[in-house]
Order: C-alpha cells, then structure tokens, then sequence
C-alpha cells in the first residue's frame, strides 16, 4: 500500500474563512468521521434566502466510508444544517444529552425519524473503525459542550469545539483541563481551536458575573422587566429564572425558539425552575406589573421577533410601557448593528429605560479570549496547529498567536472552506482541494437558488421590471396586438405615461424593422424588443431594469 494512502486527512468543509457553518472531515483510508454540520446566515446581498448550509458533495461522494457524526454541541452553527445533512446522508450521530434533545426537536419538524441517535457522556471513549474518540468537557455559552480528542492511527487529533476557560460555570463542572494536560504529554499530532475571540486580550469573564449583574438590575427596576437574550444561551437563561426566584417575581416567555429550549433544557434536567415560576403569557393580566420578568427572543433586533414587535407594538399581548426596564443581553452580531440600533431607539422613544452590553455587564461570550488559547495550546503541545471557526482575520491572529507560543509557522496550517490538509507522523502538507461552499435554502428548496437567481433577485430589487406583451398573428408573423407594457417596480405607471408611450412606440419600431427584414423567429424578435428597450430606457432616466418580452401567437 502506497505512503499516500496512509496519510490522514483533515478537510474543512465550513467554519473557517467564515463564522458558522461548521463542519470539518477526519479521514484516514477508507474511514471518514465528520465533526459539527452547521448553519449560518445569509449576508445581505442573498436576497430572501433563508438560511445557507455547507455542500456536502464531497461526503455524498464519500458516503460509503463515514462512520459518524461526532456534535461538540447544540448551537445551530454546528448543528443547524444537520436536518438537510441527514436528509441525504442517514448515518450514526453522537452527542452529549442536551445536543441530542435539542437535534431531535429539528429533526421532528424535518419528519426525520430513523436517525441513529446516540447519547455519549463527557469522559467516554467510543470506537469507531480505525478511530477512537475521547469526549472531553468544555465550558461554554451552551451546556454538555465537549471537545473531541480522535485517536487516530498517525496521530492524535484534538479538536476544542467551542469553548472558554470558566472556573465557575452554572449548573455544571468547569473544563477538563487534566485531560487536555494528559493528551499533552502524551503527545498531540494536530490541535484545531476556536478562533473567534482571538482578537480579545485578556480571559473572557464567567458567566457567573452577568447573574450578579442580574440580581442588581432586578433589585433595582421599579416594574415590569424584560429580559431578550439568545434562545440557546441557556446558562443565560438559568441566571434570569435564579434572579426571579429571588425577588418572587413570575417568569413569561415570548418566542417560538425561546420556548422550544426551555422545554428541552427543562425536561432533560438542564434548566432548574422552581414550580409556580413559570407562568402562561395568556395569565398575565392576573399579576402586577412589578411582579412579572418577561424572557423574549430578539436580542438582534430581528424583524419578527417578540422584542421587535413589543418595541413597535405590534405584539398580540404585550406592549411597552415607560415603567418597563428592557435588558438586551446579547452582543451585537457582526452586521446586525443598524436593526438591534433602530429596536432600542424604538424601546426609549416608547419611554423605558434600556441596558445593554456598552451599559452594563449584561453579557459575556462563550469564547476563549488570548490568555485561554495560550493555555490550551500550552497544555496540548500539538506537533500542528489549524485555526478554526473565524474569520480570515482571526485564523491568521491565532496562527501568530500559536508563532508566539514558539511554534514554527511551517506547522500552522490557515486553510480555506475544502483545502486537505494531509498528515504523517512527521509531517503536514496541504494538497489539493475538494469541492465546498454554500447551499442556499429558501423556503422548502434547498439549493434550487444558485448565483444566477440572486443575480436577477439583486436585477430586480434595485431596477425593478418590464414586461412587453405582444400579440402576433400565426399565420402572417405580423403584430396584432400590443405592444402592451407593464411595469414593476420601474416607474409609477400613472405618473409616468408619456414614458410608457415612448416605450411603446420605441417596442413597436423595433417590431417593424424585424418584419421588414422578415425576421419572425422568437429569439430574435425578444432580443430586439430587449435591445431597443434597454438603449432607450437607460438614454432617457439612466436606469437599467429586467425587460421580459412575452409573445403570444393566435
């Protein structure tokens, strides 16, 4: 057997270059694990696109050697592309109990019921093909998250998942720090880390400080509290029922997300709510103002969520009053600045009074800061080192990061969305690459809209559309009806007639000089329409819309 075949590769299918959409390949010969099969959204120039998943071509190419899905943890951006994922691929799922639960909620919606789902534990090994898989407990913004330490025949792989150094996180143990020190001295082949607080110098703070911002903030409001945060931010959660409970306040909940994760994180033992706590939003008018906290879904100003609908009272059965005190706890998405700005100018101009991240503590990420990364890479001594889930910026920090900690930049590897990197016991190259990139859903189609539909989607949301109507005899080729135009989002039609006239006149001329030369082929004919209209169009008002000729034959 050929030295190359014997290489293990690591292929990053999503999450780097990028945040979200995680989703990277361990392969080695004829076996294939996949770890995290994310979501993420879309930018603004993909027009009503839903949500974008990875492509997974290479994997269904490959379907035949993957052994499982290993999940770090329950966030959508590693496993919110799962559902379409499994939809093609059916094959074995592990994870943590929380991750499962909260899998299985998606999976129900997708009518997804054959999945093999199966629950591992922080600390077990498994053993799948040539690979053997250590489960290790990490802290983050999300409870049960682990990283994954893959025994593989050239090496051992540690992959940290998403994660911070938190010595006192809620409701659970703080991170296995032993185990990534013993895989150290063990001695560690690749490292792959998260990257996106690489940036930040310094620890990130516990969680724990944003529950004594809580209990401060709750003391203090005068009436109704509001409290919009992430709906998978359930350590967050749990801070806000501990602060109600200790001023006997009643807990309501707002959002269909919101409310989902409750009742997963609740029943499955990961939220602790004291009965009488929780009260219907239907029984809310049976308590005082000051006796009520209201959780809601919104954090990021989005359109249609709870909190934006409370601001600009659009809400069925909530509506801001001056007393309230809105806490927005979440920081601010890249690219959402402009939507959470408008909310909380909206949530003053109604007359409450608002906090936020840039007012108090109301927040802290789920992310190693520098001083945490340091300390992993100095506990797992990795041979090689890849940067994952950031942005090119953050990759390329992390590497220096790495460069500082004494590594040579020849074993950093800063890879691009389906780059292979290939690896033996001594050495690392990256080779060539596979194919990768976004699938676009929206609504129920998934990957039915490429570049050439947002090209015409763009076309349209800024010069609008024309449509020319014309009827045509079948038997002489000659016009015998229209031209009719009608206009989209191009002109005001009734403000605009002499225009319209114009136009028409224009389509007409260009259909008598096709009949003189005898042209009554429709290709052409709709080309000329096209052509004529478009030079007029643009000489006139400088604007270039979608022109769609129509001809009809009778």
């Amino acid at each position: 057997m050929s030295r190359k075949q014997n290489k293990l590769k690591i292929i990053p299918l999503g999450g780097v270059g990028e945040i979200g959409k995680n989703i990277t390949v361990i392969e080695y010969k004829d076996d294939i694990l996949v770890i995290d099969c994310g979501m993420t959204f879309p930018e603004d120039e993909m027009l009503g696109i839903d949500i974008v998943i990875p492509d997974i071509t290479y994997l269904m190419k490959n379907r035949e050697k993957i052994r499982g899905i290993l999940l770090t943890h329950g966030h959508e951006d590693h496993i919110g592309g799962l559902p379409y994922f499994l939809a093609r691929l059916n094959v074995p799922v592990y994870g943590t109990r929380l991750t499962l639960g909260l899998l299985e909620n998606k999976l129900r919606e997708h009518n997804l019921a054959d999945v093999s789902l199966n629950e591992i534990k922080a600390g077990d090994k498994i053993k799948l093909a040539s690979f053997a898989v250590e489960f290790i407990r990490v802290t983050h913004s999300m409870p049960d998250s682990v990283a994954l330490a893959i025994h593989t025949p050239v090496g051992v792989v540690v992959h940290t998942g998403d994660f911070k150094v938190d010595f006192t996180p809620i409701n659970e143990k703080p991170i296995d720090l032993y185990k990534f020190a013993e895989l150290g001295e063990k001695g560690v082949l690749v490292l792959m880390a998260d990257s996106t607080n690489v940036e930040r110098s310094g620890y990130t703070m516990s969680e724990k400080t944003v529950g004594d911002t809580f209990n401060d903030i709750f003391l203090k409001a005068p009436e109704r509290i509001i409290v919009a945060t992430f709906a998978s931010n359930i350590h967050r959660i749990q801070q806000i029922i501990n602060a109600a409970e200790i001023y006997n306040k009643k807990l309501i909940v707002s959002g269909r997300s919101m409310i989902n994760t409750i009742n997963v994180a609740s029943q499955l033992g990961y939220l602790r709510i004291k009965e009488g706590t929780l009260v219907d939003i239907n029984d809310m008018n049976k308590y005082k103002n000051n006796e009520l906290v209201i959780l809601t879904t919104g954090s990021q100003g989005e359109p249609m969520s709870a909190l934006t609908r409370m601001a600009f009272s659009e809400h069925k059965k909530i509506k801001l009053v001056p007393e309230d005190t809105v806490i927005v706890s979440a920081s601010v998405i890249p690219g959402n600045e402009k939507t959470i700005s408008k909310v909380i100018n909206r949530i003053v101009e109604v007359g409450a009074s608002v906090i936020y991240e840039a007012l108090a503590d109301v927040h802290v990420s789920g992310h190693a800061c520098q001083e945490e990364l340091k300390l992993i890479h100095t506990l797992v001594k990795p041979k090689f080192f890849i940067p994952v889930h950031g942005e090119y910026r953050h990759l390329k920090r992390h590497a220096q990061l790495a460069m500082e900690l004494g590594m040579p930049s020849d074993n950093i590897f800063i890879a691009k969305n389906g780059n292979v990197i290939e690896f033996t016991k001594n050495s690392g190259e990256m080779s060539q690459s596979v194919q990768s990139g976004n699938i676009l859903v929206d609504g129920l189609g998934v990957g039915d809209v490429g570049n050439i539909v947002l090209r015409d989607r763009k076309h349209l949301s800024e010069d609008g559309l024309i449509v020319v109507v014309v009827t045509m005899s079948k038997q002489e080729g000659k016009v015998i009806a229209g031209p009719d135009i009608i206009s989209r989002g191009f002109v005001y039609v009734r403000e605009s007639e002499d225009l319209m006239e114009e136009a028409r006149s224009i389509v007409k001329l260009a259909l008598n000089e096709c009949e003189k030369n005898n042209i009554t082929d429709w290709s052409t004919l709709k080309s000329s329409i096209r052509d004529a209209l478009r030079g007029f169009l643009y000489e006139k008002i400088k604007r270039n819309p979608m022109i769609l000729p129509i001809i009809m034959e009778v």
